[in-house]
């Protein structure tokens, strides 16, 4: 177990293992963790197998697009009573969670059912595989998928966290997108948060996940084609200049900070959509500064606030609004230089 403050004294970040070998990473931003006066000891008993391993990627020939094959995540936890969720702490239930610990603030953890797991070749190297057809090439599914937890409360969402839980939670997004970039066969990473069973939550505990991509996905892919075309057309940055058009047509603005603008983008493909992006040019959440996670915080929260109110049910009570937010951030190592961060709500 290893222990270091973050930005200190705000987060104090301690990393273990599961019982499987499997990492878990707490961030603590209150006593007495904080300050180190207690320290996290408690260890996971549970009798578990070995440590997932990296499945299979097939090439699908007509888009040139890697898909992961997990069929072991079919046998993933879905819709657990409360008694028996694995994201709460240990101890509070009928059996052991994934968190070994009885209480944390926020907690990381390689996913037990993932589709990218750790191995030893990348994608690209001898590792794709030949086979009969060419048409059908595949490799190791490499990378990472972790889990984020934000609360130890079950009946909480990320909208009901304090600001000062929020700014712990981009803390985190950024520690991982750093260290899970340094991963050899990682190309991509992608913190992102599903809520809702309508679009697929299989629990309900608040948490989110960051998959490490041994590739460019489909839509970062496109999204680079697209900002590389425009800054060699007019050495300019595409986010820039769509932030810039957003602004100057004024009507689909929904917030207007210091640091961070949300707005809805002019060509919206979901009923409810809306992009916010920071007003400084930052290809990552690593690249943001004390004041820039500070503002976003505050300018998220109120985000989820809005998109809260948005529906009503027929007695006039706000109606939770299901939701997809992801972050797009510049590749590992191609793009740095025309990607610009932002999150996108749907």
């Amino acid at each position: 177990m290893t222990e270091r403050p973050m930005t200190a004294p705000r987060v104090r970040r301690t990393a273990t293992t599961l019982a499987d070998g499997r990492e878990l990473i707490y961030f603590d931003d209150s006593e007495p963790y904080l300050s180190g006066a207690q320290s996290r000891t408690v260890s996971d008993e549970r009798p578990l197998h070995d440590r997932p391993t990296a499945g299979t990627m097939r090439l699908d020939a007509l888009t040139g697009d890697w898909v992961s094959i997990a069929d072991h995540r079919q046998n993933r936890t879905f819709l657990p009573p409360t008694d028996e969720c694995p994201l709460c702490p240990s101890g509070g239930g009928t059996m052991p969670s994934e968190i070994p610990a009885h209480e944390y603030d926020v907690v990381v953890f390689e996913n037990r059912f993932p589709s990218f797991a750790s191995g030893s070749t990348a994608v690209g190297s001898t590792a794709v595989g030949s086979s009969a057809n060419p048409l059908l090439a595949h490799a190791p599914a490499l990378g990472r998928c972790e889990v984020v937890c934000f609360t130890s409360d079950h009946d909480a969402s990320f909208s009901s966290l304090s600001p000062a839980r929020v700014r712990t939670v981009v803390d985190v997004w950024a520690d991982r997108t750093r260290e899970l970039s340094a991963l050899d066969a990682v190309e991509h990473v992608f913190p992102f948060e599903n809520r809702g069973e309508e679009i697929g939550v299989t629990l309900h505990h608040p948490h989110g996940q960051i998959y490490a991509y041994p590739f460019v996905p489909a839509r970062t892919a496109s999204l680079l084609r697209a900002a590389t075309e425009h800054h060699q057309a007019t050495g300019r940055l595409l986010g820039a200049d769509l932030l810039a058009a957003e602004l100057e047509a004024a009507s689909r603005v929904v917030i207007r900070g210091a640091a961070w603008t949300v707005y809805v983008p002019y060509a919206a493909r979901w009923p409810v959509e809306v992009h916010l992006v920071p007003n400084r040019d930052v290809p990552d959440l690593v690249a943001l500064n004390d004041d820039e996670r500070d503002e976003l915080a505050e300018v998220y929260l109120d985000l989820l606030h809005r998109l809260d109110r948005y529906y009503e049910a027929p007695d006039g009570a706000p109606i939770a609004l299901p939701y997809i937010a992801g972050w797009h951030q510049a590749p590992v190592r191609r793009g740095r230089d025309v990607s610009r961060l932002h999150l996108q709500v749907m």
